[in-house]
């Protein structure tokens, strides 16, 4: 492929990117990729498409559907190569989920061994933290993963079995006064 060209056929850009020539069509028909064509009705995109592509691979394997995709790329001129100040408003788009997104897998990679509020009770751990299940009180799911903290259930816990007459115990062993 040459490398001074504005543009790049559909075959050039499949080998670059390692993407089937047929996905390329389909991104095109779903608005992802908008190539101009030749007077014989020849594909030619960008070579800055070559960059687009790779956005719409790397997106994809981070989970975001080809609807969140092309929302995001609405973002970028089509008709000339994007800027380095064009993806950096992209960039700052994809901050905060992808920020968001670090931060839970942080804590799932951190807590995945501990209790995470979700009622299986099968860690000893869990009789301390998620004693008689009190993160239900929450809501469904795992509710440490999802931003609840033991300390605010184990509270709800603690006068739940205070009012019951039931001592805690922090070995998860609950003792009658």
């Amino acid at each position: 492929m040459a490398t001074s060209s504005t543009y790049v056929t559909i075959g050039e850009l499949a080998e670059r990117t390692g993407v089937a020539t047929s996905a390329l069509r389909f991104y095109e028909s779903k608005g992802l990729l908008a190539p101009s064509r030749t007077a014989s009705g020849q594909r030619r995109f960008l070579r800055s498409d070559i960059r687009r592509v790779s956005f719409i691979l790397i997106t994809q394997a981070l989970g975001y559907s080809l609807t969140q995709i092309a929302e995001q790329l609405e973002a970028l001129p089509e008709s000339k190569s994007p800027t380095r100040r064009d993806w950096e408003r992209l960039a700052r788009i994809f901050q905060t989920d992808l920020d968001d997104r670090i931060q839970k897998l942080e804590s799932l990679r951190d807590r995945l061994t501990s209790c995470i509020g979700c009622g299986c009770l099968s860690l000893k751990v869990c009789n301390i933290y998620n004693g008689e299940d009190v993160a239900a009180e929450k809501g469904a799911g795992p509710r440490y993963l999802l931003g609840d903290s033991a300390t605010e259930c184990d509270s709800a816990s603690t006068a739940r079995v205070r009012a019951r007459g039931v001592a805690p115990n922090p070995n998860g062993i609950q003792t009658s006064r």
